[in-house]
């Protein structure tokens, strides 16, 4: 984007529900505490009162979070304090490296910043590309090890052609969940929250399930409900959902398709669509999403994946995940509508249910003073939880 900085808004205080004893003994570097949120459902225990406390980041954030039936609302501020600290000089702003990996053979782009606490591993959506997170690594890199992937087919990944594979299905969620858990133990090399947008959503949550040795948590922002699946469609209508799909595939028709579709006019078009706050569809974000894009192979990626509507869907994959859950959702998503969203927090693995007030479908890069919180405070709540765990079990050994 033109400006790569967010507005800073200042964070007042949250009220959340957990008692003294869960706090940090170590508080979160520049916050002094951190936002716990315990599953209390189904305990019948009485939930304890609230306390309030406050978060100050170098990106403060002017919201206020309740907890309302059950899921929090981020309510979004009116106005933006004069009185707000500067950001941070660009000096003390973490690296972002570019690097490339070799995975089966195939050379896959990834950034990463940071040089310790826990590791996060960013994946994007349909479409995009590591630099949707270009608003995330910087501030989240401060007090994380983070590494933002382009997904094989997307980016500047390689992008193997579909016929490769003799008919079989490569551009999958499994192909890419085993992507994301190769890249966990030869790259990262350690365990890691998933932060996900959109598809990337079901990726983080299928790799959860194939290898839950690899994930600490996952936060979902506006994951894709995959309304185009076939068991989502009627019966009726299916026979003419597979014949469009191999029209896409199998003609010139998909080729013309995906050039209509792959022009600057069109990217921002369908980005101003998504993104409810229009000035943030700027040059820079349209080149990022347009020029990867353009690269050979794209095409045949981008038709294999539309006219893939199998595969597993997220309420079919959220009863399985053993890791806690953060599902936030931006509630001008046209795409993805948050009150079909609302009933995943039902899912016991889903701790939290957060309302994004006035964001579209890529809260991330679009409202990253709000997302950007909310990842930190997750993560260093099960970092702690899991701190205290070990210290207990250490404890007990010496016992």
């Amino acid at each position: 984007m033109a400006s790569t900085s967010s507005p800073s808004l200042q964070l007042p205080s949250i009220d959340l529900p957990f008692p003294s004893s869960s706090r940090r003994t170590r508080p979160v570097r520049g916050t002094g505490s951190f936002l716990p949120s315990p599953k209390l459902a189904g305990t019948g225990a009485k939930p304890p009162p609230l306390r309030r406390f406050r978060i100050s980041r170098p990106f403060p954030l002017s919201s206020r979070s309740k907890l309302e039936h059950g899921f929090f609302a981020v309510q979004s501020p009116n106005d933006i304090s004069t009185d707000d600290p500067p950001l941070e000089d660009e000096s003390t702003v973490a690296e972002v490296k570019s690097c490339v990996w070799n995975w089966r053979g195939y050379s896959i782009r990834y950034q990463c910043s940071g040089s310790s606490g826990p590791a996060l591993v960013l994946i994007h959506g349909f479409g995009a590309n590591s630099d949707h997170w270009r608003k995330n690594i910087p501030f989240l890199a401060k007090s994380h090890r983070v590494y933002s992937i382009d997904l094989i087919g997307y980016g500047y990944s390689d992008k193997p052609s579909p016929k490769e594979f003799d008919g079989e299905p490569f551009y999958t969620f499994e192909t890419w969940a085993t992507q994301i858990n190769d890249f966990c133990r030869q790259v990262v090399k350690d365990r890691a929250f998933f932060i996900c947008n959109s598809i990337g959503g079901v990726v983080g949550l299928q790799a959860e399930i194939m290898e839950p040795q690899t994930c600490r948590g996952i936060v979902v922002l506006n994951i894709s409900l995959r309304m185009l699946h076939i068991k989502k469609q009627p019966w009726y209508g299916r026979p003419l959902i597979r014949s469009f799909q191999n029209l896409l595939r199998s003609t010139p028709v998909g080729k013309f398709f995906f050039s209509s579709v792959a022009t600057a006019e069109s990217v921002r078009s369908i980005l101003c669509q998504c993104y409810h706050d229009p000035s943030q569809v700027t040059d820079e974000l349209v080149e990022k999403i347009l020029q990867p894009g353009l690269q050979p192979g794209a095409a045949d990626v981008f038709l294999e994946f539309i006219c893939y509507s199998g595969g597993p869907l997220p309420e079919e994959l959220l009863p399985q995940v053993k890791c806690p859950i953060l599902i936030a959702w931006g509630d001008r998503d046209p795409w993805e509508p948050i009150e079909l969203g609302r009933e995943f927090k039902n899912f016991s693995s889903v701790e939290d249910f957060v309302v994004l007030p006035n964001v579209g479908h890529c809260p991330q890069d679009e409202a990253p003073q709000l997302v950007n919180p909310l990842v930190e405070a997750f993560v260093a709540r099960h970092d702690s939880l899991s701190a205290a765990s070990h210290n207990t079990i250490c404890l007990g050994r010496d016992i």
